[in-house]
């Protein structure tokens, strides 16, 4: 009985994790995937594959990726403080790689930095990590390994540790992370190399309208996690609701230090983790309030046409082009137009959606969070039919706007200079 002993004290700990790691509210990851796990001897298992992957940004755009097992960004990873767990990872890449836990205290050698803390995980290896989670709260994980080209191509995920004890259960938990990429008109390969000038920009690897909605019932608290391992920082805003930042990647905000936001900022290389109760029926967006990280595609070599007279050009030009179509005198929002025109193949139109009271003329960094009364299940809802007398509607119409004139040299709007072959 006492050899047996140590045998039934090791199951009565798996047990006793076992009923912890139920005991929180799973996190969701939209348009994502959470990775199993396999219990070995009271440790987790768990087993990501570093790949090529092929990512449908959104309909009608695919990418050429990497990431792992078989997405971008790879499958969320959950674990319980205190958990034993053993990662392992197998490389399915042309080139090393290695994995670095982003946040994750944890001994030097199991790291991940190439080179440093360990050799690289060859084309074809499987390399282990095995560690005790000795904190919680929201991490990450990437290469370190050619991080240029590795991370910018889309290898990333989330490795979320819950507490032994949640102070106070949440409802709905998302987790989003925050990427961009430079795929040039028709191409499905981003460009690595991109330091600034980026074109497309993704929550969990897909551009509006190929973001999930997050479904929440009236009433239920929501938690909403963010990662960030782009070349930017994102001021990601919520409509409809104030919330409090309640942690960061270096762990829990003391509630003295939390104060009521509409905006967060995510800076590079950071988590940042709002709550808030979802207390406000409606479609409520979710977006970054870099006016430009909130459409798609877009070139941004071209001259500013904001205000000239293009109709002599367009005539002369629809003689040699026919079909020919003038842009961007008016303002942007007439690229909306151009979703339901042919493009360059595999490419999004900068502004695209359509709501029931016509386009969006969004994109990029935006999804909806839809909250609803009485919901029995998390499908997406449709949109919010607002009770009446609750929109806002016409009360009367003016005078449409005069046709812009010229400018010229006495006009002082713009610092009294011709601004007459200023087109460059």
């Amino acid at each position: 009985m006492i050899r047996k002993l140590p045998i039934i004290v090791a199951l009565l700990v798996s047990s006793a994790a076992l009923a912890a790691a139920q005991s929180y509210t799973p996190v969701i990851t939209p348009n994502g995937a959470t990775l199993p796990w396999k219990l070995d001897h009271g440790v987790k298992v768990f087993h990501l594959i570093a790949e090529p992957v092929k990512c449908e940004i959104a309909p009608g755009m695919v990418g050429n990726c990497w990431g792992y097992n078989g997405r971008t960004p790879g499958p969320t990873i959950e674990a319980v403080e205190g958990d034993r767990v053993r990662i392992l990872v197998t490389n399915k890449l042309p080139e090393p790689t290695s994995v670095h836990w982003h946040g994750i205290r944890l001994p030097n050698g199991m790291d991940g930095v190439s080179g440093l803390n360990q050799k690289s995980i060859q084309p074809g290896e499987t390399y282990a990590y095995e560690f005790t989670l000795r904190q919680h709260g929201t991490q990450m994980y990437h290469p370190h390994a050619d991080e240029t080209l590795q991370m910018a191509m889309g290898m990333e995920g989330f490795f979320i540790i819950h507490p032994r004890k949640e102070k106070e259960r949440i409802d709905r938990d998302f987790a989003i992370f925050l990427h961009e990429w430079n795929f040039p008109p028709g191409a499905a390969t981003p460009n690595p190399a991109t330091m600034t000038d980026f074109n497309t920009f993704t929550f969990n690897s897909r551009a509006y309208p190929g973001t999930a909605p997050l479904v929440v019932k009236t009433g239920q608290s929501v938690r909403l996690r963010f990662a960030n391992l782009s070349m930017d920082s994102h001021p990601i805003h919520l409509h409809g609701y104030s919330f409090r930042e309640v942690a960061t990647d270096g762990g829990d905000i003391p509630p003295s230090a939390q104060f009521p936001e509409t905006t967060v900022n995510v800076p590079v290389g950071t988590t940042r983790d709002v709550e808030f109760v979802a207390d406000a029926p409606g479609d409520w967006i979710l977006h970054c309030h870099k006016s430009h990280h909130a459409m798609n595609a877009m070139s941004h070599d071209v001259p500013n046409l904001t205000g000239v007279d293009q109709q002599a050009a367009a005539k002369l030009i629809g003689k040699e082009v026919p079909g020919y179509m003038a842009m961007g005198t008016k303002g942007m929002g007439e690229m909306q137009e151009m979703s339901q025109m042919g493009g360059p193949e595999n490419t999004l139109p900068m502004m695209t959606g359509k709501g029931p009271y016509g386009p969006i003329e969004m994109g990029g960094m935006f999804t909806i969070l839809k909250v609803r009364d009485g919901i029995t299940d998390y499908k997406d809802p449709g949109f919010y039919q607002a009770p009446k007398g609750t929109s806002a509607t016409l009360v009367g119409k003016g005078p449409a706007p005069a046709e812009n004139k010229k400018p010229t040299s006495k006009d002082d709007s713009h610092g009294g200079m011709q601004m007459d072959g200023m087109n460059h």
